[in-house]
């Protein structure tokens, strides 16, 4: 069984509004870089949105600032992307991820590498 899946996708027209869930279970997520990433068809994973669990301090790419909103429940292990006034440039697969350090700071770089943990991916489509 995978250590992180995500759920929460859909389709939706511009404007609405998903929230994804990224289920860690037993998988430790103290003290840790989570995030979340996509990859449109035919483009390459970019970073989304970045939380470092232990300093509560979330981070985001410029295109979805102001729209989208991560979190985390601690009581259930979840990681959570709410993702308002969605755009037709918002369709991809969303991925959440488990970097291996407590920092966020380097975060985009596990798109190349090897490192870290990554959940199978879930569809938003956002049609116009």
């Amino acid at each position: 069984q995978a250590a992180l899946m995500e759920s929460g996708g859909g389709s939706v027209q511009a404007g609405g509004s998903l929230r994804l869930s990224c289920a860690a279970g037993s998988f430790p997520t103290t003290r840790r870089c989570m995030a979340w990433f996509r990859q449109a068809d035919g483009k390459k994973r970019e970073w989304v949105s970045a939380l470092s669990t232990g300093a509560m301090t979330p981070t985001y790419a410029d295109s979805v600032v102001g729209r989208f909103t991560i979190s985390i429940d601690t009581a259930e292990n979840t990681l959570h992307l709410q993702m308002n006034n969605l755009e037709p440039e918002d369709t991809a697969i969303y991925y959440c991820a488990a970097d291996v350090f407590p920092s966020c700071d380097r975060i985009e770089t596990m798109i190349n590498s090897t490192r870290g943990w990554w959940g199978q991916g879930t569809q938003v489509t956002v049609s116009s």
